[in-house]
């Protein structure tokens, strides 16, 4: 940690904060500095309090969120309870997890020109920032189109140019990867670290970003809220912040955190090569340098790591069920000559639980879309149970098709929770008894029951996700298709939702996956199908998906880093280490192979 001797730039003094509606704090004695120039990653499970921090710094809190404050809070020497939200803007910028939210412009360059408008710049230099933001961020070929036309990673960087342009002190992240694939994540985060190191050079005229250059200009603090931990350490931080319960657990460099057991403790996911290493009892320390895969000291584990690696064997694994989904010979298109699939063909047997992957924009979910009947399809495309699914309308489909969207909030009807899982069970006019034992089972299992009275409207992003994934597990469908399932959730959910999505599969439920997490698609889904500008380039199993450069080129998929470790011990077929890997795991090992 950097020292104390010198002014931070944020400073909670024992600060406190609850939400008028809440009856407890939601952030409790926080004591916090953050210093010029430091890239900190803040991280917590769900409703731990990250995210309030985001808000706190940002003015959301108090002037959107009211409520009761204690103690202080202090950016760039200015008490913020006495600052306006336009003040702190000033200071500091925000890329929001929705990014859609935070949309003003009708066209990329209007949104990025946003904060130059409001600051009365010249048109010539107004044109002349955006054209230069743009560049850095790599939208500027995109200035015409409208936001809502883009992809996610091209919303995240345009979001990302918002901020820049203004050539604000401080860039606040909340949860920049929930909704991107995993290339398009891995440059986020390079992105990210790259607009960090750039504009902290030596030589303040360097900076990738300043209106206002000045050989005295600030060097820029990052700050990253996220729960793809692995994911956010692709690029070096200066500090992990855990949160939990409102409260400050541990502040720790990565190395540090990696090694120790704040992480699992708290409901958070380590990174899979790290826990590849504790199966083969390797003691984790921070010798190792085992924040970063890159700095990893593989060497000095190989020994051990091999040992077990070659006492360790797998199970094949093989589908019995009867087909349940067919998709023979399907095109579509939204607009003439301008086709979304290209020849789809699938075949899918009851009880198979499958990843749907691929970049943003490739698909995926126009063929969930298009099972679901919420597009038409042309007759002999689509078969249920071997029967010729054109003729169905969307509520019979539905009875056989649960599909949770990926944005909840395009899902979300009801102002309460309880009434928005019972909807559709209401609308099949089932006993309230009955309806009642149906919603309390899912609110379990979805980690929502405290929150059962509450307003939709006090829920955090990723409980929001969580309510809609119950409203549909409560109706019990034959098929259900899940767009992101994982996103925004912390690892304790996440093992929660995914398990009862496991015993689910078991009891003869085919689950369809979209997702971008590869963790999921490795630990859950023996067959994955991957999609790229509308065709099917391979479907096969997860782990030759994720061990198959070409495939992983093709379809902005990101290596594991199982394939990373694997050519690290030098084990030429790095597949292998991940089929390993993935049956340990499925077995529910809790202690090491004695060696």
């Amino acid at each position: 940690m950097i020292s104390d001797e010198r002014n931070p730039v944020i400073f909670f003094d024992n600060f406190s904060f609850k939400y008028f509606a809440q009856s407890k704090p939601t952030l409790r004695n926080i004591s916090l500095r953050i210093f010029e120039g430091e890239k900190i990653l803040i991280v917590g499970p769900s409703g731990s309090g990250k995210s309030t921090i985001g808000h706190c710094l940002n003015g959301l809190v108090p002037f959107s969120y009211q409520g009761e404050i204690e103690g202080s809070l202090t950016i760039n020497g200015n008490v913020c309870s006495k600052s306006s939200i336009f003040e702190l803007s000033k200071s500091i910028g925000t890329v929001m997890q929705d990014t859609d939210a935070q949309f003003v412009g009708l066209s990329v360059a209007e949104d990025i020109a946003f904060a130059l408008e409001n600051d009365c710049i010249a048109q010539a230099e107004m044109i002349s920032q955006v054209g230069f933001v743009s560049k850095v961020v790599g939208v500027n070929a995109l200035l015409r189109q409208s936001p809502q036309e883009l992809s996610g990673g091209q919303k995240q960087r345009t979001s990302i140019a918002g901020i820049l342009v203004d050539d604000v002190d401080i860039l606040l992240f909340d949860e920049p990867l929930a909704n991107l694939d995993p290339e398009t994540g891995k440059y986020a985060i390079e992105l990210i670290d790259r607009i960090h190191k750039e504009n902290n050079v030596v030589d303040a005229t360097k900076s990738v970003t300043s209106r206002h250059r000045d050989n005295k200009k600030k060097q820029k603090t990052t700050i990253i809220i996220e729960h793809r931990i692995e994911d956010v350490l692709h690029r070096e931080v200066d500090r992990i912040i855990l949160i939990d319960n409102g409260s400050i657990v541990a502040d720790l460099n990565a190395h540090d955190m990696i090694s120790s057991q704040y992480l699992l403790e708290h409901g958070l996911r380590e990174p899979l090569y790290i826990t590849a290493l504790k199966y083969a009892g390797v003691d984790v320390n921070s010798k190792l340098l085992p924040g970063y895969i890159s700095t990893m000291n593989f060497a000095g584990v190989k020994t051990q790591f091999l040992n077990w690696y070659e006492k360790t064997h797998t199970k094949k694994h093989t589908e019995t069920g009867e087909e349940i989904l067919t998709i023979r010979n399907l095109n579509f298109e939204y607009y003439k000559d301008k086709p979304v699939l290209t020849n789809i063909n699938i075949s899918i047997r009851a009880g198979e639980m499958i990843s749907i992957v691929g970049t943003n924009g490739a698909g995926k979910s126009t063929i969930a879309k298009l099972i679901c009947r919420f597009e038409k399809h042309p007759p002999e495309t689509i078969f249920l149970n071997g029967k010729d699914a054109v003729n169905q309308d969307i509520a019979k489909r539905a009875s056989f098709v649960g599909y949770v969207m990926q944005n909840p909030n395009q899902m979300i009807t009801q102002t309460l929770i309880y009434d928005e899982i019972s909807s559709g069970l209401r609308y099949r006019k089932l006993p309230k008894t009955e309806i009642d034992e149906r919603v309390d089972t899912v609110l379990d299992i979805c980690g929502l029951t405290r929150f059962k009275t509450w307003p939709i409207s006090a829920l955090s992003y990723g409980q929001k996700k969580r309510v809609t994934i119950a409203s549909i597990l409560a109706l019990n469908p034959q098929i259900l298709i899940l767009d992101e399932p994982t996103a925004g959730q912390d690892y304790h959910h996440y093992t929660d939702i995914m398990q009862f999505l496991d015993k689910l599969n078991k009891l003869g439920v085919t689950v369809l996956m979209i997702t971008h997490d590869m963790h999921l698609m490795l630990e859950y889904t023996h067959r994955s199908i991957v999609v790229c500008e509308g065709r099917i380039i391979i479907d096969t199993d997860s782990s030759e998906v994720l061990t198959n450069p070409d495939i992983i080129s093709k379809a902005s998929l990101k290596e594991t880093s199982l394939f990373h470790m694997a050519k690290e011990l030098e084990i030429e077929d790095p597949k292998s280490l991940v089929d390993k890997f993935i049956d340990f795991e499925s077995r529910g090992e809790s202690e090491t192979i004695q060696l």
